[in-house]
């Protein structure tokens, strides 16, 4: 699986990264912020199965990188798990109608967020 985290905390990075590996093998690109992810999805031929995106990010914000991805033919299928600390009800809905396939709110427990995980990738 490759999987992109678009994160502007490398710990935070990092911790989702090492939880996604215990899942199993698999290929993880990192970006430091929504331009970045935008950058990266363009300009690599990695094909990707899931992003992982945190909402506040500077240069350009989850929910903005999201509205991007869901428009481009090109990565409007690819699940995206919106990771935030904002567990603001309206902030959630807005992301899911803007088609994230699931939110995650951090802090997060490893086993919830195993479970999110491996249900948007199966």
């Amino acid at each position: 699986m490759n999987i992109l985290i678009a994160d502007d905390s490398s710990t935070m990075r990092r911790i989702i990264k090492k939880t996604i590996t215990s899942l199993g093998e698999h290929n993880i690109t990192e970006a430091e912020d929504g331009l970045d992810a935008l950058k990266k999805i363009s300009t690599t031929d990695l094909a990707l199965d899931l992003i992982m995106l945190d909402i506040h990010m500077p240069k350009i914000d989850g929910m903005k990188t999201l509205v991007e991805l869901k428009k481009n033919p090109a990565t409007a299928s690819i699940p995206v798990i919106m990771c935030t600390s904002d567990s603001d009800k309206e902030v959630v809905i807005q992301c899911l109608r803007d088609g994230a396939a699931d939110f995650i709110v951090k802090p997060f427990n490893a086993e919830t967020f195993s479970e999110k995980v491996s249900k948007v990738i199966k």
